[in-house]
C-alpha cells in the first residue's frame, strides 16, 4: 500500500523543483546574456518486497540547459558586447574561470573592461582586456579585436569548455566550464550591442500552468490514496 504513494511522492518532488526552475526563468526574462533552463524527468527501477519485485520511480535532478541564441539589442554602448555564434566570454573570478554571454562591460581604474561583478575580461591568450582610459575612440572588429584611436591592443576571446558535458550553471549568467577551454574562430563580435535572455515569457508561463495542473492531479491522488489506507485500517481495526 506504500509503494504507490512513494512512487507520487517522487514525480511531485521532481514537479516542485521543475516549478522553481520555471520561476527563476521568468524572473531572469530581462536579464542579459541568461540561458533558460529545465529540469529533464528520468525514471528509475528498484527492488520491493512483494508481488512484482521492483518499483518504477521518477525523479528530476538533471538540469538542461538551452544555449540557443537570443535577440541583440542595440546599445551603442563602447564597452557592450554581443557574440553572434557559439561560444562565450570568458571572466577571471576567484572562483576560477567562468564562462557568460552577458556581454556589459565598464573599465575598471586600471583601464580593464571588467562584468558588472568586477571580473575582469579575458583575451583570447587568457590575459585581461585593457582599454586605454585616455583613449579618444574604442574600436572592435567582428574577429574580437579591439583598437584604441586606430592601434590594435588585443583580441577579445571568445571559448567553449572542451568538454561541453563538464560545464555547469554556477549562478545567474555565470558557467562554470569544468576544465579547460577552447577558442572559437567562427563566431563575430558586435560592438554596442548585448544579448538578452533566451527566455519566451509566455511559452513558460504556459510551462507553469501545465507544471501546476499536474501536481495538483498528484495532490489529489495522494489525498484519495491516504483516505483509502485510513479505509483498510479502520475496515481491519473493526473487525477484530
Amino acid at each position: 500500500m506504500q509503494t504507490t504513494g512513494y512512487t507520487t511522492l517522487t514525480r511531485q518532488s521532481g514537479l516542485m523543483r521543475e516549478m522553481q526552475s520555471i520561476a527563476n526563468n521568468i524572473a531572469n526574462s530581462s536579464t542579459i546574456g541568461y540561458r533558460r533552463e529545465g529540469l529533464i524527468f528520468s525514471e528509475y527501477i528498484v527492488d520491493v518486497d512483494g508481488p512484482g519485485g521492483s518499483l518504477s520511480m521518477a525523479e528530476a535532478n538533471v538540469r538542461n540547459t538551452d544555449f540557443g541564441q537570443a535577440p541583440l539589442t542595440q546599445t551603442k554602448g563602447t564597452f557592450d558586447f554581443a557574440i553572434e555564434g557559439e561560444g562565450f566570454f570568458l571572466l577571471d573570478t576567484p572562483g576560477g574561470q567562468r564562462l557568460t554571454r552577458a556581454g556589459s562591460f565598464t573599465p575598471d581604474a586600471a583601464g580593464n573592461l571588467v562584468s558588472p561583478d568586477g571580473y575582469p575580461l579575458l583575451d583570447a591568450g587568457g590575459a585581461p582586456v585593457f582599454a586605454p582610459p585616455d583613449a579618444a575612440s574604442v574600436a572592435v572588429s567582428a574577429d574580437g579585436t579591439i583598437s584604441a584611436d586606430g592601434r590594435p591592443l588585443t583580441q577579445i576571446g571568445v571559448y567553449l569548455p572542451a568538454d561541453p558535458n563538464a560545464m555547469t550553471h554556477v549562478a545567474g549568467t555565470l558557467f562554470d566550464p569544468g576544465g579547460a577551454t577552447k577558442p572559437v574562430l567562427e563566431s563575430s563580435i558586435l560592438q554596442g550591442f548585448v544579448e538578452q535572455s533566451n527566455v519566451d515569457p509566455m511559452t513558460e508561463i504556459s510551462r507553469m500552468i501545465e507544471v501546476q495542473h499536474a501536481y495538483e492531479l498528484g495532490q489529489k491522488f495522494l489525498e484519495r490514496e491516504d483516505e483509502r489506507v485510513r479505509d483498510v485500517i479502520r475496515t481491519l481495526g473493526s473487525s477484530s
